[in-house]
């Protein structure tokens, strides 16, 4: 390290090898002082100091160094024209004055009194990292560095743990910019001078050097910043004088090769002069920085807080690209790739900024050419990190360099990072659909020079690879997640409607490859797709958090848009229709285009025979197809196209209102020839009423169509149906579907107007019968025909419950049904038969058709919504809630596949009625056991599977009623009386002697002792001593251990109940050393009046609160370890369970809760993570010398490689020890000592026993 004749600030305990010292040459050029001076005439007037009273405790730094100042400075003991004093510190805080005239008063200070001008600089370091400390001139001159650091530790501020590079707030973070901009100010107004002066900046880096070492995390990443800033600078001057002394190199050779008559002799010898004097400066310059880097990056690039590594590989990439020739080499980069594997992701982040920076310049991709084999692949792979802001910077980084260098990346690597354009997370699709553009460009660039249009233009070519591209994701569903990610990057592409359509369209030429069917239904989608975004000028679902508001540069943007895609499409989709009209996938996707025009753009530009040429070919549509699909989309846009708001409604209404009485009138004849011939109706028959009553039903989900009265030849069709029997599933759906159309047309004209009491009894007569209808489908013979039967019951009890009355909504009244018992068990038979049902059950239901795993999703899926519809009703309080039972009996069973609706559902109900819940709960219990005694007999085996199913499902439900035991009370209460109740409920034939039949419920019952109060457990055991004759509390027998089981359950922890969050206070003392001062209690004991509270829990009224969980104090000391190396701060990375699952209700609020940052800790990373070529004491670590100009020796050959897969940072988790090490300190909010590790691995095995048990 640096070296100088005045021996303050050296740190003993940093070792310097023979190489270290600095030889500073003597300079006395009077230029430069007139630089100094020069610059000094800027400086501020400032009024004389006046001299402090007499000393008192905790003065303030300013009145400490008061009386040891005779002159004015800008830092310490100056005061502004009210009186206040100033120092440098609050100067840079505030940033009021420009930051060059602030280094200017500076320099003038150390002109006359370096040392106590180097003492405000001192001073300023040490509050800018919170210390209330300060450095007086006594300690400046007789302490070394390690005791000035410990003396200002013991002076800091216990009472938080922020300090200014942390506080939040815009004032602090500009402080931050100041703080920054000085350091490098100072060094640019110093650097003709007084940097060589072998004083200033021999005390400055010592100093940082010595408080990067520091334990106290605010010391350490201060000085690691200011470090960093200052290694900036330095560099900064470094390249400068490189650069002159090319300049003064090329003078000399100018001069030199002159004619001896015409070269100045006195001007070479300057020219030499000047050229050694630069040499001499940047050998300084070397050396400086050698110290800095060896001293503190090479340590803090590795520290354990993440900020600070944050900052080193943030700042080596700044000195890498402002000096290339210097830093960028192997010997600097391996320090970015490996700190590539870092496990925080702000780390992780700042690598790949930083070589996005050196990627971005393509000359320097040669000097990169190693660094990419090397560390490829793990660039690649975190395009797949966890963090989302890493993953972006990760695919930038890949695109550039693929920009770059063409046989970088592996087509295979490529690939990867395409297909992540159909990521959810929008910021990751759009990054990757950059990099595949670059791809798509470059592979057609030979294209790009022909300026044609339409299908033979660039973008032709672009539009066939994009098609080709989505083929062979195989993620046909996802077009509008492909369209999205490329929207920004490519519209000029996307919105090239005209090239797509003369592919669509147009005949191939001659040598022109022809698009195949898939290409062009392909094509269509993503051409529906572009059309949908520039006309919504949002995202696809998934994509994003909702609509936002657009600019007014946006607007404008979509308005245009949307009128370039409907004058463009107003002409070309009736042409494509006619083309299509037969495929009913691409007719589908074309008929969504109308939806997104301008409607006005028809009558506005007078195009009224393109409507019409749009309707006849959607009528041709709907006659010719009887698809689903299709039939909804021709629905979806007549209704669109009749929007009241446009002109051409009028033309619409006309066509829709033919098509409809065409439909009517037929489907009306074939339901007569139909009822007619009865069981003598052929296929043909069968098909007219089929097809008709489709297209109807389509058409009757968007337009009200109550004027045909579809309701009435429905309604005779499923009478007719369940009469005989052999009604067609497929027109039995349809009928159904169809009829509730129906009815729900009519409620919203009643709720609409001011109906009529005949108008509501004719509706209710209407919605009865056909709810009738709907409980006979229960029962037919068809699957299908009994889940939409099931599906209309629940949607039409929902709607027609007691909630139709809200709203100023009472005269509807008579419109309210509730179903009776008999339904409710009808429907809780069929969620019974249809959906609690094991796989070999559905494919045999499936009729032995083998099923691909598509098919298993989608049947999943029925099942799913069939359940949710029930439980909408249970949930509503429609159907009673006891219904429930039933389903949350299956709750372990079916967990993967129902797991997340019943847990709803169970949450819900609990909101509605606690007590009623908890009723059910037990109940569901009660029914599991008695299905296991019906099939094994009163005798049950309780270390059977069964028996621990049902009890694994008790303590499921058990958790679910969270930690608030106030706000459970009743409803855990109200559980066990049901539960003993039920347990005693009948007597053994055989006699008293022998237990009752359901006595081994109560080991069920115990799962639930542990929600109980203290006094609670008191009155259930009273309760409990009811049914109990003395010859039961006698008997020792093992039929006779669930009840000694229960009994203990209730009999222990009584004593010891707290509602408070427990606390490990008794463990404390084993802690290394802590602040005491403000710690709050750790336990508040609860009034003696409410232990003695007793009575019955029946008829209890609680109002008693449960007191929040205690706050743990932070730990704010800065008291110095012995050893900082013993205990290495691990962090491990902890696997977050599950929302939801039964270890978020454990640790929800548990003892393990993170408490802040300690500012106390040590400094380095994990003990496994350090580098193990860095263990040494940096003999071998690299010297910076920068690279020589024209007039000096060779560059040395490029040294060896340096990325040595052992020293890369690991990213592995750590070991189980240190895991419980991390939890106790966090938790005790203290720094192990070495007498506390006994106690910690006493903690750990009791810990690793109790998870074993």
């Amino acid at each position: 390290m640096i070296t100088s004749e005045f021996p303050v600030l050296q740190d003993s305990s940093n070792e310097s090898g023979p190489g270290d010292t600095v030889s500073y040459s003597t300079l006395s050029v009077s230029e430069l002082d007139d630089v100094g001076d020069t610059k000094g005439k800027r400086k501020r007037g400032r009024p004389a100091r006046s001299t402090a009273a007499s000393k008192k405790p905790r003065k303030s730094p300013v009145e400490k160094l008061g009386p040891l100042r005779g002159k004015k400075t800008n830092g310490v003991a100056q005061q502004n024209g009210e009186g206040d004093p100033t120092t440098l510190f609050e100067v840079v805080r505030l940033g009021k004055s420009a930051m060059q005239s602030v280094v200017d008063d500076w320099i003038e200070s150390y002109k006359q009194d370096r040392d106590l001008a180097l003492l405000d600089l001192i001073n300023f370091f040490i509050q800018c990292s919170g210390c209330k400390g300060a450095v007086r001139i006594e300690m400046f001159r007789n302490m070394q560095n390690a005791e000035i650091i410990r003396k200002m530790t013991e002076e800091f501020d216990e009472d938080s743990g922020d300090y200014p590079l942390t506080m939040p707030g815009p004032q602090w973070k500009k402080f931050r910019y100041n703080f920054c901009e000085f350091i490098g100010v100072l060094i640019r107004q110093c650097q003709y001078s007084i940097i060589y002066d072998e004083y200033m900046m021999d005390t400055v880096i010592s100093l940082l050097t010595g408080l990067s070492d520091s334990q106290v995390r605010a010391f350490r990443h201060t000085s690691t910043l200011a470090a960093m800033k200052l290694m900036t600078a330095l560099v900064n001057v470094a390249l400068n004088l490189s650069i002159n002394q090319d300049n003064t190199q090329r003078q000399y050779d100018s001069e030199r090769n002159k004619m001896a008559g015409k070269r100045a002799n006195e001007k070479l010898e300057l020219l030499l002069e000047k050229r050694k004097e630069l040499q001499e400066n940047q050998d300084e310059i070397e050396n400086m920085m050698n110290s800095i880097f060896k001293g503190i990056f090479v340590h803090r690039y590795r520290d354990a807080i993440a900020e600070i590594r944050a900052i080193c590989i943030e700042e080596i990439g700044v000195w890498m690209k402002m000096y290339s020739d210097a830093f960028l080499n192997d010997s600097y980069l391996k320090y970015v790739g490996w700190t590539l594997h870092d496990r925080q992701g702000e780390v992780r982040l700042k690598c790949l900024k930083a070589l996005q920076n050196l990627y971005t310049n393509r000359e320097l991709f040669p000097k990169l050419e190693l660094f990419t084999n090397r560390f490829k692949d793990r660039i690649v792979s975190m395009t797949l990190d966890k963090e989302y802001d890493v993953a972006v910077e990760a695919i930038r980084l890949v695109t550039l360099i693929l920009q770059g260098s063409e046989d970088a990346l592996s087509n295979e690597d490529c690939e990867n990072v395409y297909h992540l354009v159909y990521s959810a997370h929008r910021p990751v699709a759009v990054a990757a659909g950059d990099t595949f553009c670059v791809w798509s460009c470059r592979s057609s660039a030979e294209e790009a020079l022909a300026k044609r249009r339409g299908r033979n233009s660039p973008n032709g070519n672009l539009v066939r690879m994009l098609v080709l591209f989505f083929l062979e994701s195989e993620l046909h569903e996802h077009a509008a997640y492909l369209v999205d990610s490329l929207w920004d990057s490519s519209q000029d592409l996307l919105k090239d409607w005209e090239c797509m359509t003369e592919l669509l369209l147009e005949e191939a030429l001659q040598g022109e490859e022809v698009l195949g069917d898939r290409h062009e239904s392909a094509l269509i989608e993503l051409m529906v797709c572009t059309i949908r975004q520039a006309a919504e000028a949002h995202p696809p679902v998934g994509r994003g958090t909702g609509k936002r508001v657009l600019t007014a540069k946006e607007r404008k943007t979509q308005i245009d848009d949307k009128n370039k895609l409907t004058e463009h499409f107003i002409m070309a989709l009736p042409m494509l229709l006619s083309k299509y009209q037969t495929d009913s996938e691409k007719v589908s996707n074309l008929l969504q285009v109308p939806q997104f025009f301008d409607l006005d753009v028809y009558s506005a530009g007078r195009m009224e025979k393109h409507l019409d040429s749009l309707l006849k070919q959607m009528r041709f549509v709907v006659e010719k197809h009887t698809d689903t699909d299709v039939l909804e989309a021709c629905s979806r846009t007549y209704s669109i196209l009749c929007s009241e708001e446009y002109t051409i409604m009028n033309r619409v209404d006309i066509a829709r209102s033919q098509l409809i009485d065409e439909l009517s009138d037929r489907f009306g004849h074939s339901v007569e020839d139909l009822l007619q011939e009865g069981d003598e109706a052929d296929d043909d028959d069968i098909y007219n009423v089929l097809s008709s009553l489709k297209r109807l039903t389509a058409f009757h989900n968007a337009h009200d169509l109550t004027k045909w009265d579809l309701f009435g030849s429905c309604y005779r069709l499923l009478k007719m149906g369940i009469e005989q029997g052999s009604m067609p599933e497929q027109i039995a759906v349809q009928a159904l579907q169809c009829s509730h159309y129906s009815i729900l047309w009519q409620l919203v004209k009643v709720t609409e107007g001011s109906p009529s009491k005949d108008d509501l009894i004719a509706l209710r007569r209407v919605v009865k019968s056909f709810l009738a209808v709907c409980q006979q489908c229960l029962s037919n013979v068809n699957t299908p025909v009994k889940e939409q039967a099931f599906m209309l019951l629940c949607d039409l009890l929902m709607i027609f419950s007691h909630q139709l009355t809200t709203g100023g909504r009472e005269g509807l009244q008579p419109l309210v049904f509730n179903p009776d018992g008999a339904l409710q068990n009808e429907l809780l038979n069929f969620i019974l038969d249809h959906v609690f049902i094991d796989q070999d059950d559905e494919n045999q239901s499936m009729e032995g058709d083998e099923e691909d795993e598509a098919n298993k999703i989608e049947a999943l899926h029925k099942r799913r919504n069939l359940l949710a519809a029930f439980s909408k009703l249970i949930i509503y309080d429609i159907v009673d809630m006891p219904a429930a039972a039933d389903i949350f009996k299956h709750y372990m069973k079916y967990y993967n596949d129902y797991g997340d609706i019943i847990k709803e559902t169970l949450s819900k109900t609990r909101q509605t009625d606690k007590i009623l819940c908890a009723k059910t709960l037990i109940l569901s219990l009660q029914k599991l056991f008695n299905e296991l005694v019906q099939d094994q007999g009163p005798n049950l085996d309780r270390t059977s599977s069964h028996v621990s199913g049902i009890k694994e499902l008790a303590r499921r439900f058990a958790l679910t009623f969270g930690l608030d035991q106030i706000k459970t009370r009743e409803a855990v209460a109200t559980l066990h009386k049901d539960g003993i109740e039920f347990a005693f409920k009948y007597q053994n034939p055989k006699g008293p002697d022998f237990p009752p039949p359901n006595l081994a419920f109560l080991e069920v019952l115990c799962e639930f002792s542990s929600k109980l109060l203290r006094q609670d457990k008191k009155t259930v055991h009273s309760y409990l001593e009811k049914f109990m004759t003395e010859q039961m509390m006698e008997r020792r027998e093992d039929v006779w251990l669930p009840l000694i089981a229960y009994r203990n359950s209730l009999l222990t922890g009584g004593d010891d109940d707290r509602m408070s969050v427990t606390s490990a206070n008794s463990s404390s003392k084993a802690s290394s050393v802590r602040s005491k001062k403000g710690r709050p209690p750790l336990h508040k004991k609860r009034p003696e009046a409410e232990e003695g509270m007793e009575g019955s829990w029946m008829m209890r009224n609680d109002t008693l609160q449960t007191p929040g969980a205690l706050q743990t104090p932070q730990l704010t000391s800065t008291v110095l370890r012995e050893n900082p190396r013993q205990a290495a701060d691990h962090v491990p990375d902890q696997d977050s369970s599950e929302a939801g699952s039964e270890p978020d209700y454990i640790h929800k609020r548990g003892l393990m809760e993170d408490d802040a940052e300690p500012i106390f800790e040590d400094v380095m990373m994990s003990s496994r993570g350090q580098l193990e070529d860095m263990n040494e004491e940096f003999e071998d670590t690299m010297v910076i010398d920068l690279p020589p100009s024209r007039n000096r020796r060779e560059r040395a050959e490029l040294r060896p490689d340096f990325f040595d897969s052992a020293a890369i940072i690991e990213d592995e988790s750590v070991s189980c020890y240190m895991f419980w090490s991390c939890i106790y300190r966090n938790h005790f909010n203290c720094m192990l000592s070495a007498s506390s590790e006994f106690y910690l691995f006493i903690f750990f095995c009791q810990g690793f026993g109790m998870q074993m048990f």
